[in-house]
């Protein structure tokens, strides 16, 4: 299934899988702390019917700084956690073959397969384990977010469930 997005402009988490679409706004607000930022995003993504594969597309734009880092993060919506899998990167702390992160206005995409989950092992999700990130993600115990110079927690984010 194709996660569907809301207007121009506006950020939002689609998350299409065995039994509809979410979505959520990818904004400052979400951060943990919450900032106070112009920032938007989008974050659309389709899990395959056999499961093996998330196809993506991260669009972002506004940000009060340059875009260093994105990710799949895994957490309650009430605090930070680790990353699960990268999205894109300029700081060279990704796994090979990362996509560099564009200027924004932005948009990212690709393909997450198991070879792209590189943990939190010490949260029971080891490298590789694909189906517990699956799992994050139906349980709403994952989030997307973008990371910037200024704020480099994270500028922009939502919680994809």
């Amino acid at each position: 299934a194709v996660a569907t997005a809301g207007v121009l402009g506006v950020g939002t988490v689609a998350m299409a899988s065995d039994g509809g679409d979410q979505q959520e706004r990818l904004t400052g607000y979400e951060e943990v702390p919450a900032l106070s930022t112009p920032g938007v995003g989008e974050f659309k993504a389709s899990i395959s019917r056999s499961s093996d594969e998330i196809r993506y597309r991260l669009t972002f734009s506004d940000l009060e700084s340059a875009a260093t880092q994105a990710h799949i993060h895994f957490e309650n919506e009430t605090n930070n956690g680790p990353i699960v899998v990268f999205l894109c990167t300029n700081l060279g702390n990704g796994p090979v073959g990362t996509q560099l992160c564009p200027a924004a206005p932005a948009t990212v995409s690709g393909t997450i397969r198991p070879v792209d989950v590189i943990g939190p092992a010490d949260q029971g999700v080891t490298a590789g384990q694909f189906g517990e990130l699956l799992a994050a993600i139906r349980a709403g115990k994952t989030y997307a977010n973008v990371h910037s110079s200024l704020y480099q927690g994270g500028e922009i984010r939502a919680q994809i469930d």
